[in-house]
């Protein structure tokens, strides 16, 4: 880790400033990940460098049955929530029941987390 300055006129630099080129089934170069704290803080130093190697993203172990799972549910959810925002027949019952809950203790405060929650329980029942 390291706190970085930068040239004037550039607050900071969020995200990543090099990537490993690969070439020849190989990867060259390190990661250079610049970073910038937005939570408040006492701590005066809120932006940061951080060098990752080149495999630091490279998963070593196949997806295990379980996570396939998950992933295919979670493709599952997400087409019903886009094909319910598509569904006219339903748009204003779903707004009238999001902000019913809204302000309710535990109620969701986005339309789109009310959405993934009442089709992720339609999935689950049927």
């Amino acid at each position: 880790m390291a706190i970085a300055t930068y040239s004037p006129g550039i607050e900071f630099v969020q995200g990543s400033l090099a990537k490993p080129k690969k070439k020849d089934g190989h990867k060259c170069g390190d990661y250079l990940i610049g970073t910038h704290r937005t939570a408040e803080t006492t701590n005066p130093e809120c932006t940061r460098i951080y060098v990752r190697k080149a495999d630091a993203y490279t998963r070593s172990t196949p997806p295990t049955q379980r996570e396939l799972e998950q992933r295919a549910k979670f493709a599952q959810v997400a087409q019903a929530v886009a094909d319910r925002r598509m569904d006219l027949s339903k748009v204003t019952q779903d707004q009238e029941a999001y902000l019913a809950q809204k302000e309710e203790p535990g109620g969701k405060k986005t339309f789109k987390s009310y959405l993934w929650m009442v089709c992720k329980a339609e999935l689950e029942n049927a």
